[in-house]
C-alpha cells in the first residue's frame, strides 16, 4: 500500500519503489520514473535526491533554452535605466549592427568560446578598427556575464584572438606648427578662435569645449569647471535620427576644476561676451563636427597639415611634461581617473626634452671624470 502523498509503496518482492515524473522538452509528455531500495527510509532518500536531480536537469534546459537576443534586449533595457543616455546609445547601435545577426538567433546551449570566436573571425571582423573589436568585445561580454547571473547559464566568456602588434604613435603639434597656429588664432581672434585657445591652454575635450558656459569661469578665483559635454546621438522613435544632446561629463572624473594661467585668465576677460551663455556658441551649444571643420580651416591658414581636434589635447599633455608637471596633477587636470591612462595616452615626451634630461645625465658622468659643465 502507497504511503499517503509520497508516492512510495512496497512491491510483493519485498522491495520499497519511489515514483516521480518528469516532462520531455519536445513533447511535454510525462515520463514516470522509479527508484528501488530495500527499506522505506532509503528509498524515500533516493526518490528526494532523483526529484532535485530532475528539477536541476530541467532548470539547466530552461536556460540554455533561452535565446540570446532575448538577454541581450533585456541587458540594453537594464543599461538604459542605470547608464547615460549616450553609453546606452553606443551599446545598441554596436548591439544591432555587429553583434545582432551573428548570434541573435542562437540558444545559449549552442554557445561556446570556439563558436563565439569563430563568428567574429571572418573577413569583415578583419577589417574592423582595433577601436571597433574593442567595443564589440565589452559589449559582447556584458551580455554573457548578464546572462550568467540571471540565467544561470555556464560562465562564457570573448576572448579576442585578435592582438596588437603596433601601437601608431600618436601625434601633436610641434613647436612651430603651435606658433604658426597661435599666430592665427590671435590674428581677428572671435569666440571661436577663443576656443581653440582655452583647449590648448587646458587639454579640454571637443565635447566639453563646445557646452562651456561662462558661468563655468571663475575669474575672481581663476578658475574653470568642467560641469558638461555635448555630443550628437542616436535618437529612438523619432523623425531625425540624431540629436546634440548636452549632459554630464563621461565619468566622474571627467567633473573637475581647472586652474586658469594668467595670461588666459586675460585673454577670456577681454573676450567676455554678457549677452550670451556659451563661451564659443552664445546661446547654445557649438554642434562638435562643425567646430572640428572650423578647427581644420584654422590649420590650413597657419599652414599645418590636417589633424584630428584631439591632438590639442595630447599637445596640452605633452607641454605640460616637458615644462616639468608631475603626472598625478596632470592626470586630474586632463579628468583621468587613473595616472596609467595619462602616461599610456597623453603623455608623449618630445625630442628636446629627451635631449635635454641625457644630457643631464651627462653631466653627471662628466663631474665625475673632472670635465668642466
Amino acid at each position: 500500500m502507497p504511503r499517503r502523498g509520497e508516492n512510495i509503496r512496497k512491491r510483493k518482492d519485498g522491495r520499497w519503489e519511489g515514483r516521480y515524473y518528469t516532462q520531455e522538452p519536445e513533447s511535454g509528455r510525462s515520463v514516470l520514473h522509479s527508484v528501488y531500495a530495500k527499506t522505506y527510509g532509503e528509498v524515500k532518500e533516493k526518490l528526494s535526491e532523483a526529484k532535485l536531480s530532475a528539477k536541476k536537469r530541467k532548470e539547466e534546459e530552461c536556460h540554455t533554452a533561452v535565446y540570446f537576443h532575448t538577454v541581450a534586449e533585456e541587458w540594453l533595457q537594464a543599461t538604459r535605466n542605470q547608464k547615460k543616455h549616450a553609453t546606452y546609445t553606443k551599446y545598441r547601435i554596436i548591439y544591432e549592427t555587429h553583434i545582432r545577426e551573428k548570434l541573435g538567433n542562437l540558444l545559449f546551449s549552442e554557445l561556446t568560446e570556439e563558436t563565439v570566436i569563430g563568428v567574429f573571425q571572418n573577413e569583415k571582423s578583419e577589417m574592423m578598427s582595433d577601436s571597433l573589436h574593442k567595443s564589440i568585445s565589452c559589449v559582447l561580454n556584458q551580455i554573457l556575464s548578464y546572462a550568467v547571473l540571471h540565467y544561470q547559464v555556464p560562465s562564457l566568456r570573448y576572448s579576442s584572438p585578435r592582438s596588437k602588434t603596433f601601437t601608431k604613435p600618436v601625434e601633436i603639434l610641434n613647436l612651430s606648427e603651435q606658433e604658426r597656429l597661435l599666430r592665427c588664432l590671435y590674428d581677428g581672434m572671435d569666440a571661436c578662435k577663443l576656443g581653440i585657445i582655452i583647449c590648448i591652454s587646458t587639454g579640454l575635450r571637443l565635447g566639453e569645449i563646445c557646452s562651456l558656459k561662462w558661468n563655468d569661469i571663475d575669474f575672481a578665483g581663476k578658475m574653470l569647471q568642467v560641469n558638461t559635454t555635448v555630443q550628437r546621438i542616436a535618437v529612438e522613435g523619432c523623425d531625425v535620427r540624431t540629436t546634440l544632446l548636452e549632459g554630464e561629463p563621461k565619468s566622474i572624473c571627467s567633473k573637475r576644476e581647472i586652474p586658469l594661467p594668467d595670461e588666459l585668465v586675460k585673454l577670456l576677460l577681454r573676450c567676455y561676451d554678457n549677452d550670451g551663455e556659451y563661451v564659443i556658441n552664445k546661446d547654445k551649444p557649438m554642434e562638435p563636427r562643425t567646430y572640428q571643420n572650423k578647427f581644420r580651416k584654422y590649420l590650413e591658414a597657419a599652414n599645418v597639415k590636417k589633424k584630428n581636434f584631439h591632438i590639442l589635447r595630447h599637445t596640452f599633455a605633452t607641454n605640460c611634461v616637458s615644462s616639468g608637471m608631475d603626472i598625478k596633477c596632470l592626470s586630474e587636470i586632463l579628468g583621468h581617473s587613473d595616472v596609467k591612462i595619462t602616461l599610456n595616452r597623453y603623455v608623449h615626451p618630445t625630442a628636446e626634452t629627451k635631449r635635454q634630461h641625457m644630457n643631464s645625465v651627462s653631466a653627471i658622468y662628466g663631474r665625475f671624470v673632472g670635465q668642466e659643465e
